[in-house]
């Protein structure tokens, strides 16, 4: 396994849900943290981690987060993608301003970020993405298709940044989590919050990820808070 001392990792989304529960533990081992966030009062204190303002719909703000990320730390060793939006699209309302919206949130936001790091990746010989997805990136079981559709883009996307990072030691991997007790799963109904995944075991495994050596690469984490075929 790596070693977190001394790793700088850039983590968008971390002032809430999966993105904050990954700080939390990130910080704990030892990872410094360059934080990608809207509202920083909303993060902890800490004396390894630092924040910059990053709006995954704006262009430009995941390279200057970025850039800042390296000014400040002079390095940089991994990603998680946590932010994210669940706006609802559906197939047949003929509304496509929510497919827009979560296509470039959920789709565009991560890939600025990881175009903007590629070189500092490679650098570091041991660059980790971690990008965090859904079981809505797998298959489809409501009707919010635009949420499922930008989901099933970052699966793709994780594929690519595998197969072009390979050879440089940069892994990535995408977790895909079902339910889990957030704010973004707020208005689901059909199943109960104390039978939901908790945030800080997704953080669990997204260290484990970020941590694995190059010998051991995980593409894909499904994980599942109730049963079904094949997920």
């Amino acid at each position: 396994m790596l070693t977190p001392q001394g790793r700088v990792v850039m983590i968008s989304g971390a002032t809430r849900g999966i993105g904050r529960a990954v700080l939390e533990r990130l910080l704990a081992a030892g990872c410094t943290i360059s934080a990608g966030v809207r509202d920083a009062s909303r993060l902890p204190e800490h004396p390894n981690l630092t924040h910059h303002r990053y709006e995954a719909a704006q262009p430009g703000s995941a390279e200057a987060w970025v850039a800042a990320t390296i000014e400040r730390h002079g390095r940089l060793d991994a990603l998680v993608n946590a932010a994210g939006s669940n706006t609802r699209g559906t197939l047949l309302d003929g509304e496509e301003a929510p497919f827009d919206s979560l296509w470039t949130i959920n789709a565009k936001g991560p890939m600025r970020v990881i175009r903007a790091a590629w070189p500092h990746l490679v650098a570091s010989g041991t660059g980790r993405v971690v990008n965090i997805a859904s079981l809505s990136g797998k298959r489809v079981r409501n009707d919010n298709l635009a949420y499922a559709m930008s989901k099933f883009a970052v699966m793709a996307l994780t594929q690519e940044v595998r197969r072009l990072g390979f050879e440089h030691g940069i892994r990535a991997s995408v977790l895909c989590p079902g339910f889990v007790d957030t704010d973004m799963t707020a208005h689901v109904t059909k199943w109960p919050r104390e039978k939901m995944s908790r945030p800080e075991d997704i953080a669990v495994l997204a260290e484990v990820l970020l941590h694995l050596p190059n010998t051991a690469s995980v593409a894909e984490l499904l994980v599942n808070c109730r049963h079904e075929d094949m997920l």
